[in-house]
């Protein structure tokens, strides 16, 4: 399962991304691991938090050059419970475990002004991508539609989407400071919160019928989207021609610098690539262009993705 949540303005350039789901049977892994392993760059925030100025311009340093190489990270001491993140990732699952007929309830509401269609939603039958959504908008603009189980649900997200448009913030300022824009430039160009929302996925397992595709590569036309996701994973980033997994890490958070940052640099940015697919036990990845045959065990992904638009 993935969750995610934008921040930004409408947008034009060239983030790419995919997804591969990862299996099971393979633990998640730590922050110094995926350090280790050169996978995505990992920037710690803690500085911007404590107010400690040595570590703010070294971890500034550490974000322009993640933007720079990858146009990805992974941030670590961001602020946001962990406790938070899992558990916003659990009462999703729950959520998309009820039956449809349940879940159908929470439909978009007919005449809503919501910039996108607040609510459940599923991709067509027809269509390569295979995977269920909710999406949740800023609480104050009384968009959302929530379901009634599971207990604590919209409390969850609700505070999620608060915490995470508050990092979104903070990951907003520093990349001003990276692009050595006027202060408070960006904070004046992206003040529109309303388009800001939360997306949480489940991507459904491989089957022997279809191509695992959970979700296409693509890129995202916003300023910012964070990704944090279960033990399953399958996110990947393009960078130099090749697949770059971005694996589980708990208590992280994916930052993807979007394609209206980098029209505003005149791509200074690096342009990144990704997309979701889908995975299962015994396989380390499910690459979307190649026919796999189906695994015994399928497992489901759950993510959330917060935008900032």
């Amino acid at each position: 399962m993935v969750i995610s949540i934008r921040l930004g303005s409408a947008s034009q350039s060239h983030l790419l991304f995919r997804h591969i789901q990862q299996s099971t049977q393979h633990p998640q892994a730590t922050a110094i691991d995926m350090a280790v392993s050169g996978a995505l760059p990992v920037v710690d925030l803690a500085p911007f938090l404590t107010g400690d100025d040595g570590g703010i311009a070294s971890a500034t340093e550490a974000v322009r050059e993640a933007c720079r190489t990858h146009g990805f990270f992974r941030a670590v001491n961001h602020g946001v419970p962990a406790e938070l993140l899992s558990r916003a990732l659990q009462l999703s699952a729950a959520f998309f475990a009820l039956p449809d007929e349940e879940k159908a309830k929470v439909r978009p509401a007919d005449g809503s002004k919501a910039p996108l269609p607040a609510g459940y939603g599923r991709q067509p039958a027809h269509s390569a991508d295979k995977n269920e959504y909710l999406v949740i908008f800023d609480p104050k603009l009384e968009f959302n539609v929530y379901p009634a189980e599971p207990a604590g649900f919209r409390e969850t997200v609700e505070e999620c989407h608060g915490k995470l448009t508050e990092l979104g913030l903070l990951i907003q300022e520093i990349l001003n400071e990276c692009m050595g824009l006027p202060p408070g430039f960006l904070s004046d160009y992206n003040n529109d919160r309303s388009f800001d929302h939360m997306t949480a996925k489940r991507y459904f397992p491989a089957t022997a019928e279809d191509e695992n595709i959970g979700f296409s590569e693509h890129e995202d036309g916003n300023c910012i989207t964070f990704i944090f996701q279960d033990s399953v994973g399958g996110l990947e980033v393009l960078r130099d021609g090749h697949w770059v997994p971005a694996e589980p890490v708990d208590g992280s958070i994916v930052v993807n610098i979007g394609d209206v940052m980098q029209a505003l640099v005149c791509l200074l940015l690096q342009p990144a690539r990704r997309q979701v697919g889908r995975a299962a036990a015994g396989y380390q990845q499910l690459r979307v262009r190649n026919k796999t045959h189906p695994p015994e065990r399928p497992e489901d992904v759950i993510r959330i993705t917060h935008y900032a638009i």
